[in-house]
Parts: structure tokens; sequence; C-alpha cells
């Protein structure tokens, strides 16, 4: 091969290896960041269970720790996507127990101790459920309702 043709094939590669680099992300950094997991309460009392809020994912809610951006509300996002769901749960029973969601999707926790809180997560979506106690059936169980409203974390400060 002669330093003509040396010269053309590296200019070829190297034109080559400039386009595939500059293919880039094919994410925008301009599209609305996920949701940030929300968060509610179910409190195990012996003849009932509470939850709160009893309804999640029907509109923006504040949970801006920094004020900056208290009065802009969370821009939605145009999604079908499941509700990212995070229990914090506290048996105030003297017995061992496990929270049961039905309705749309059905999950069990794991278990949470007596007089002990517990954390876990649900992806749920928009839909009407029953959380339950199990092996308590003298505990009332408690009403979720799921509704389909995404916000993006995009006016959350310090999240990823």
């Amino acid at each position: 091969m002669g330093p003509g043709r040396a010269r053309a094939f590296a200019v070829v590669a190297l034109a080559g290896a400039a386009l595939v680099a500059g293919c880039g992300e094919s994410r925008h950094a301009n599209e609305p960041r996920p949701q940030v997991s929300t968060r509610i309460s179910v409190t195990i009392n012996p003849n009932q269970l509470i939850v709160q809020p009893p309804k999640v994912g029907f509109e923006a809610v504040a949970t801006q720790e920094i004020p900056q951006n208290e009065d802009h509300p969370a821009p939605p996002i145009k999604t079908k996507a499941p509700l990212d769901l995070t229990v914090v749960a506290a048996n105030q029973t003297a017995r061992d127990t496990k929270l049961k969601i039905t309705g749309t999707k059905d999950g069990e926790s794991e278990t949470i101790y007596a007089h002990s809180p517990g954390t876990f997560g649900f992806t749920l979506p928009a839909g009407d459920y029953t959380i339950a106690a199990v092996g308590m059936p003298e505990a009332r169980p408690a009403h979720l309702e799921v509704g389909s409203y995404r916000a993006s974390s995009q006016n959350d400060v310090l999240l990823p």
C-alpha cells in the first residue's frame, strides 16, 4: 500500500470514528425527569388499618424540601407508567404481619414485626386497592386509590 492510499485509509477511518462518536445519546436534556416515589403511611392497629393519604396520583403534590420552587407546580409527565409508591408502615400490634395489597395489581410486603416500623416499595398502575394485614382478620382493611397523574421531578432541587 502506497503513502497516498494509507493517508486516504486513515482519513476514511477517522471520519468513520467521528461519525460514530457524534451520534450521541438518544435522550435529550430537556425531557421531563422521572417522578419521585410517592410516599404513603400505613398504621396497623388491632382493629383497623389507616392509610394516609388515601388518594395518590391525582394532582401535583408539593414535595420540595427546599422552598425555592414552592410556588411552581411540578410539570406533569405524559405517560401511562405505574406509580412508584413507598409505603412506610407502623405495626402497633403485638403480632408480626405482612401487608397485602389487592386491586389492579396485587402484592405483599416483607414481614413487619410487632411494635416496629417497616418500609417497602410497590409499583402500582391506576386503580382502586385494598390494603390488609395478613393473618389479622379483626383488623379492618384500608382503601387506597391511585390516579393516573404523574409529575416530573424537574422542579425538585438536588435530585438526580
